[in-house]
């Protein structure tokens, strides 16, 4: 894998799970609104994104275990940390919805 293919990758994970944590932080204001129907609306969107960041991941894995020489550089590691930041804040997000919809 090229530089370049790897550098399109990282973007693409960081455009996904940028696009991701935009709509969790939209939810959370929907949440402070009592509009709880909108907040998981949008939380499903949030999820659609994390998973098109987690196939451009997804592939490079299997690229690395199929013996292609990755080359890890700084942008690959800013990706995968702003991919597993948003999926934890996602997580976080669902939890924080029940508890909203118990109240």
């Amino acid at each position: 894998m090229n530089q370049e293919e790897l550098q399109v990758a990282a973007f693409n994970i960081i455009l996904h799970s940028g696009t991701a944590r935009t709509s969790v932080h939209e939810a959370f204001s929907k949440m402070r609104e009592g509009d709880y129907v909108k907040a998981d609306t949008i939380l499903d969107q949030a999820n659609e994104e994390i998973l098109e960041a987690h196939h451009a991941q997804t592939k490079l894995l299997q690229d690395y275990a199929s013996g292609v020489e990755i080359k890890i550089e700084i942008i690959m590691v800013h990706a995968q940390d702003h991919l597993m930041t948003t999926m934890t804040l996602h997580e976080v997000a669902r939890e924080m919805l029940s508890l909203y919809k118990k109240l």
